[in-house]
């Protein structure tokens, strides 16, 4: 299979996009590499940072992202040691494609025109 850059030779379908989609579309994946942008974050702040996420949600996303090599957890500086999430390489390569996505949002989307999202127990925090 050719791995071209140039987009005239590409095929309508393409593995490798549709596995880096199908991690993309898990529900609030994108939210939390999105969060880790700006660099490591303690469980806590990332919750903060993602209205609506619930910690049971939170934890199994950031082991299904460390799982897919994107995220990694550590032990932060200081006492009591503290857990803290940060982006890996691969993460952070893919970090500059959501601000990517951030800007294009920014200039196309209005968060006004689509109204709340709807409350369900999945999206309630607990």
């Amino acid at each position: 299979m050719d791995h071209s850059l140039d987009p005239e030779t590409w095929l309508p379908y393409c593995p490798y996009y549709a596995v880096a989609s199908d991690i993309l579309s898990r529900r609030w994946a994108p939210m939390v590499l999105r969060a880790l942008v700006t660099g490591p974050k303690r469980f806590g702040a990332i919750a903060a940072a993602i209205p609506d996420i619930t910690d049971k949600l939170l934890s199994q996303r950031l082991k299904d992202l460390e799982d897919e090599g994107l995220v990694e957890r550590f032990l932060g500086e200081g006492r009591p040691a503290r857990v803290e999430y940060r982006l890996t390489e691969k993460g952070t390569e893919l970090g500059q494609v959501l601000l990517d996505i951030n800007r294009w949002a920014l200039k196309w989307v209005d968060p006004q025109d689509r109204g709340p999202a709807p409350k369900t127990p999945a999206t309630t925090r607990r």
